[in-house]
């Protein structure tokens, strides 16, 4: 259970908090058209005569994003309903030229589900917990108005109408915005394992309408609202932060809480009404006349199934059971499809699991964000670490030398290999240098020496240091401790 609690003048309040996300199905095509979906391209550029509403025009069903919106469904766990049906949901919007958008009300094509977000106690989630999947149903986008491109006109782009949509219900399962947060993270994360949707919140193609309600714990429900619109994991969270403050006020000073549309203004941190939802809308939902029920059979389904990858629950498991990595890095490293598959890509190129595990959430992860880049964009390749991993574990390379061959990998993309023969780096076990190394070390400390032997010990830390500067960091340091060990105790 969240420990999540809003103090008011008058006791405690418990947040109830439901999520709708939108996510924009991965396809080259429109879910009843054949425009194209690409993000970015000059406005009202991908726009088909069925997308425009022109007379005579009938809606073809995108079989693939059927298939992604399935294989989602799938990923949660979810049931597959067999038969589900489009509906039309009717309204007048200038970026809507239909008049009603293609939905599924009645009979959505997945639905119960779960979704399991991981215990984070520096978060305020003491223990994992699986928040409730309503339903997922397909339907499409509508376009969008532009109000500041002229003073007194507001201009339409049709892009992104007839785009498709999974619109992901969740139960009203969540009680803080941490475990919100967690559920939007962990939502992209199967998103973007499955190929679904590339979860990118900043471009429009996953965005969230935030349900929020507060009661005294225990007690029933109270009034929600819905905050439209929101895109990002952050701003997921300030919303309900602000928005369950701003109604605990409200409730406590005697008022009433209306249910309502509201926007979040990122700018302030703070949500304002758009609409009120006293009376509701009627969108006169009827069965689309154009199209047929949608009728799944167990071939399609199973095809769907056995397309899935292993997913971040299953993965993260066999990194801690399989390959012994700790816990943590297991999590880190299972967070994201694209750092999953580059890690398992230094795998595959031979590297020992946990040793890469530790490289990666150290030296590389460091570097990454010292450049400000992502896994995508790494100056090294998967091979490229894995060479450089294998150079530490065969003893060409020291630690302290591999971390000067990564820094010389990041700034000119040479191999590891190259980079030791061409400026001589490879750490040495030569005794007889090391021993004449020590042996000078030794004599210009002869202090030290004596307060070692009289019961310093800190000082063996002392004499390896200098022994490795006066050796350009490419002595072996398990040969300079036994060499050390040796003099020392003479």
């Amino acid at each position: 259970m969240s420990n999540y609690r809003i103090q008011g003048a008058t006791g405690d309040w418990e947040v109830v908090i439901g999520l709708e996300v939108h996510a924009q199905v991965v396809s080259n095509s429109k879910l009843f058209s054949g425009a194209a979906t690409a993000f970015g391209a000059e406005q009202n550029s991908q726009v088909s005569l069925v997308d425009a509403a022109m007379p005579g025009m009938l809606p073809v069903l995108n079989g693939e994003c059927i298939r992604q919106a399935v294989r989602t469904g799938l990923a949660i766990n979810a049931e597959i309903n067999r038969w589900s049906r489009f509906d039309r949901k009717n309204y007048f919007y200038a970026d809507l030229p239909q008049g009603y958008q293609i939905s599924q009300l009645y009979h959505p094509l997945v639905g119960e589900g779960t979704i399991l977000i991981d215990a984070d106690e520096k978060a305020g989630i003491p223990e994992a917990k699986h928040i409730g999947v309503e339903r997922i149903h397909v339907e499409q986008d509508a376009g969008k108005l532009m109000h500041d491109q002229h003073p007194t006109m507001s201009y339409v782009d049709l892009n992104r109408c007839g785009v498709a949509l999974m619109e992901i219900v969740s139960r009203p399962d969540m009680r803080s915005p941490a475990e919100a947060g967690a559920y939007v993270r962990k939502l992209r994360a199967l998103l973007r394992y499955v190929g679904s949707c590339d979860g990118n919140m900043e471009e429009g193609s996953m965005r969230a309408d935030v349900n929020v309600s507060v009661r005294r714990p225990g007690e029933e429900f109270g009034t929600r609202t819905e905050t439209k619109n929101v895109n990002s994991v952050r701003f997921v969270m300030a919303t309900i932060e602000h928005e369950a403050n701003r109604q605990v006020d409200v409730l406590e000073a005697g008022g009433k809480i209306v249910q309502e549309t509201r926007l979040f203004d990122p700018d302030s941190g703070t949500t304002r009404s758009m609409r009120s939802k006293e009376d509701a809308h009627d969108y006169r939902y009827f069965p689309d006349p154009d199209l047929l029920p949608l009728v799944l059979t167990e071939e399609f389904i199973e095809e769907c199934r056995a397309s899935l990858p292993e997913l971040p629950d299953a993965k993260r498991a066999r990194y801690i059971e399989q390959l012994g990595i700790s816990a943590y890095n297991a999590d880190v490293l299972t967070a994201e499809a694209e750092m999953a598959r580059w890690f398992e890509k230094v795998l595959d190129n031979g590297a020992e699991p946990k040793q890469a595990s530790n490289w990666v959430m150290s030296e590389l992860f460091g570097a990454l964000n010292r450049l400000g880049k992502g896994i995508a964009d790494s100056p090294v390749s998967p091979p490229q670490a894995a060479e450089l991993l294998a150079l530490v574990a065969d003893g060409t390379l020291s630690g302290t030398l591999s971390k000067q061959v990564f820094e010389i990998m990041l700034d000119t993309g040479d191999s590891p290999a190259k980079i030791v023969e061409e400026r001589g780096l490879k750490q040495t076990s030569d005794t007889g240098a090391i021993d004449a190394v020590i042996a000078d070390i030794l004599g210009n400390n002869a202090d030290k020496v004596a307060q070692y032997k009289d019961g310093k010990e800190a000082l063996f830390g002392f004499f390896v240091g200098q022994t490795m500067k006066a050796m350009g960091g490419k002595a072996n340091p398990q040969v300079v401790n036994e060499l050390l060990k040796k003099a020392l105790n003479a």
